[in-house]
């Protein structure tokens, strides 16, 4: 779910207290663009957001928010984006985002 192999090397990259910061900001951003996922944008708007959740998943490790939002993208970019599974999005966002708070304050130790 998390590789927290990559976790810790953005830990080591910018330090632990601008670690805690640039976490504290992808899950109030990543919170606001799985609101705005739920409440159903226009398709053409989904592919955007999806891919600003991808990147910033990818980033702080959780790999399989990341992949699920690349398949995502990947429907949106080819006119499918109602096909889009967001209850999923949620569920897994909501399942990494539990384990990554979990952990946080033994990465920011280590």
């Amino acid at each position: 779910m998390i590789d927290w192999n990559r976790v810790e090397q953005l830990r080591d990259e910018i330090g632990a207290d601008d670690f805690l910061d640039v976490a504290g900001m992808f899950l109030e951003e990543a919170d606001q663009t799985i609101e705005l996922l739920s409440a159903g944008p226009p398709p053409g708007q989904i592919g955007s957001l999806l891919h600003f959740l991808k990147g910033s998943a990818l980033n702080l490790g959780l790999a399989d928010l990341a992949r699920l939002c690349q398949d995502g993208e990947k429907l949106a970019l080819s006119g499918d984006a109602d096909q889009f599974d967001r209850g999923h999005l949620t569920a897994v966002y909501t399942a990494s985002r539990a384990a990554f708070i979990a952990r946080l304050p033994n990465e920011s130790a280590a």
